[in-house]
């Protein structure tokens, strides 16, 4: 590897506990396998932790017990990371890539997830046993052509939370007609990390009728 793994920092033992070192041995398998597997960029490595890792971990407290979906879940993010932080939740990851479906089924069993379920699919065409509680997304697309991939999936009562960049809240202008389709309410953009992360993250948190 021409790049260096980025040196632990502080903020990740108080965000992960004591599940910490199931956060490191996933950190090293994605620094190790991720590039070579399409998962992440070359250039990741010096930021892995703070961009990828802390910057999903810091969403973990949002998560209510019971189901959350991570939709396009690619390498785990945030998916594998929650189901570290957060063992009392259940993350369904749904992805449609099975190059990516092998990578999440082979970190579940190594760091012995059991509270986790791999399934493959496109989310507009996933068949879940039961309606989600949450669901959450990374990167996937802008907020008004995530709406009618995710709200879908969400129970009467359940919520969207969507990791979002700096333009989080134009995203939510642009997105009127799909919120008033989809029926969501208490729409709001939450920033996260703020005197623990060097990165805010950014989250649309819309409730689901």
């Amino acid at each position: 590897m021409t790049e260096t793994l980025e040196t632990e920092p502080a903020a990740a033992t108080r965000l992960f506990g004591d599940r910490i070192e199931l956060a490191r041995r996933f950190t090293d398998n994605l620094a190790q396998q991720g590039e070579e597997r399409g998962l992440i960029g070359p250039l990741e490595l010096p930021r892995l932790w703070s961009r990828h890792i802390l910057n999903c971990a810091i969403l973990a407290p949002l998560l209510r017990p019971g189901r959350t979906g991570d939709v396009g879940s690619g390498a785990g993010l945030p998916g594998l990371v929650l189901a570290i932080a957060r063992p009392d939740v259940t993350l369904v990851l749904i992805e449609p890539m099975e190059r990516r479906i092998a990578w999440l089924s082979e970190q579940v069993s190594e760091l012995g997830l059991d509270n986790v379920e791999v399934v493959r699919a496109r989310a507009e065409d996933a068949h879940l046993d039961a309606p989600l509680d949450q669901v959450t997304a990374r990167a996937v697309s802008a907020f008004r052509k995530l709406i009618p991939l995710t709200a879908p999936l969400v129970r009467d009562g359940g919520e969207l939370i969507l990791m979002k960049g700096a333009g989080a809240s134009a995203e939510v202008d642009a997105a009127a007609k799909e919120i008033r389709r989809f029926k969501l309410h208490d729409v709001e953009v939450l920033t996260l990390g703020e005197g623990v992360l060097d990165d805010v993250t950014r989250v649309i948190r819309a409730g689901v009728r």
